[in-house]
């Protein structure tokens, strides 16, 4: 600590001396004296480096003050930051906020301003094979604090986690961003991404692309609601018999219900049958409390979960009843929250919940944690999107499939749920140690392999081709998602002139 410090005062003093020397100067050429420059100053400098060669070398690198003109000479357009920037505010910008510096090219960054430049743009990167793209456009970036430039460490964070959970090679993995200005929406968003797809592709057409921020974590909760069906000594094949009180009817409350609804409707036969009798073990409630058929201008998206008014009604509820009213008529084995307002688990309705006819209901707070109510305290478990991501970014790569579809989804959740030992789930464990977040990978990329060779989608990977995909057995499946995960071992170096 003491020697960050030190450096961070040696860097201020630094500062302080540049600017000193850039105010005398300007002082001087004002007051009419003879002023110059160096020969440097006007001279182009010859280098015999372009791309992340030059980005690589201190020397010439002047991160986000190269102007467009160089960017394009350079082929450095796309590996900086949109924005450019004179020396003087990148000082000024180090002083306020040293992480927001751009060092080193850790990604790509394509904006609005990019359009028509997308395809040649993709060649600036130098890796010729490229695995695994994370792109965000930022909108979902909320409260996290200081993640460097523009927000591009959520992307690189993700595939990190592709690197250590996944086995993804870090030399094939990369990362982009779009810029932050006035959000563009409608046809000319949809034309923007267009565009940086079909560049990607077109480079590499057998990349998988997760677009981060712009998705939900709906299967991590259906694999909690999974467990929690096994946590309560009942097959996992009785969910459709779950009575789910949901507080939040917002969209990430409203994702996780449709998938909930969907594998319950498959259990059932996967008829439209099935799928409309799933609704009914669902009560929702929002702001305005119990959602019915009887409120006005329901959400699109919330009305098929509304409540029949007969139905309510022989509950001994009504449109817009309380949160602890519809816990003490509904008595469900399953209190799931997904709400941004806080203090919705009050004393008073976990107190309610203990009427559950479940002899062990669960409690998902995923977005506000609750400290109230008493009693026993079982084991607390994180629904955290890593212990799925990564194993559906692998299988989907090996499988070869061009598509994640509902089914891969749905496969990757129930292997997580059923990934406990019985054990496990009957001490409230549904959710896995992070230490063993390699194994779980591997088992939920196997799981998402399987059923895209199920649906036919599997067109094999490198040496493995879909002919000899389709043959191997579950146990073949396993070996072969594990020797394809990297691995960080240093490898022999051998030197070779060019």
């Amino acid at each position: 600590m003491g020697n960050f410090s030190r450096q961070m005062r040696l860097s201020s003093a630094l500062l302080k001396r540049l600017q000193s020397q850039r105010r005398t100067v300007a002082a001087v050429n004002v007051s009419g004296s003879r002023s110059f420059t160096t020969t440097e100053g006007h001279r182009p400098t010859i280098v015999h480096k372009r791309s992340l060669d030059i980005l690589h070398d201190p020397w010439f690198n002047k991160g986000t003050a190269f102007s467009m003109t160089e960017r394009d000479r350079l082929d450095l357009r796309g590996l900086l930051p949109p924005n450019v920037m004179t020396s003087e505010q990148q000082i000024e910008r180090f002083k306020v906020q040293y992480s927001g510096l751009f060092r080193r090219p850790r990604g790509m960054y394509f904006s609005a301003a990019d359009r028509g430049e997308m395809m040649s743009m993709v060649y600036n990167w130098p890796a010729d094979q490229v695995d695994m793209i994370v792109v965000t456009d930022g909108s979902r970036i909320l409260g996290l604090g200081d993640l460097g430039v523009q927000g591009i460490g959520i992307a690189i964070g993700k595939l990190d986690l592709y690197v250590a959970a996944a086995g993804i090679n870090p030399q094939r993995v990369l990362s982009y961003l779009g810029l932050q200005e006035h959000r563009l929406d409608g046809e000319e968003y949809i034309a923007v991404i267009d565009e940086f797809m079909e560049a990607v592709f077109t480079r590499w057409p057998h990349v998988i692309v997760q677009f981060e921020d712009f998705q939900r974590n709906s299967r991590v909760a259906l694999a909690g609601l999974l467990g929690a069906v096994r946590a309560q000594g009942r097959p996992m094949i009785d969910f459709p018999k779950m009575k789910i009180v949901v507080a939040g009817a917002g969209s990430a409350g409203i994702g996780v219900l449709n998938a909930a609804r969907k594998t319950m409707a498959r259990m059932l036969g996967d008829t439209e049958v099935a799928f409309e009798s799933a609704r009914s073990q669902f009560w929702v409630v929002d702001a305005n409390g119990l959602i019915t058929e009887a409120r006005e201008n329901i959400d699109p998206d919330a009305r098929p979960f509304a409540r029949k008014v007969k139905e309510t009604e022989r509950q001994g509820l009504t449109e817009g009843a309380k949160l602890v009213e519809v816990v003490q008529q509904v008595k469900p084995d399953v209190l799931l929250g997904l709400s941004a307002v806080g203090g919705l688990f009050s004393k008073e309705v976990l107190e309610a919940l203990k009427g559950s006819t479940s002899t062990r209901p669960a409690i998902f707070a995923m977005s506000n944690p609750t400290k109230n109510g008493n009693g026993h305290v079982g084991h607390s478990n994180q629904a955290n999107n890593m212990f799925l991501f990564p194993g559906i970014g692998l299988g989907t790569l090996l499988s070869g499939s061009k598509i994640v579809s509902d089914g891969m989804l749905q496969a990757a959740a129930e292997c997580l749920a059923a990934y406990m030992t019985e054990e496990e789930v009957l001490q409230g464990i549904i959710y896995p140690s992070i230490s063993r977040i390699r194994d779980i990978t591997k088992e939920v990329a196997a799981a998402v392999i399987t059923e895209a060779i199920e649906e036919d989608l599997a067109e094999g990977y490198r040496e493995m081709d879909a002919r000899e995909l389709y043959k191997l057995n579950q146990d073949e499946i396993r070996t072969y998602v594990m020797n394809n995960m990297w691995s960080p071992e240093y490898p022999t170096l051998v030197y070779q002139k060019d």
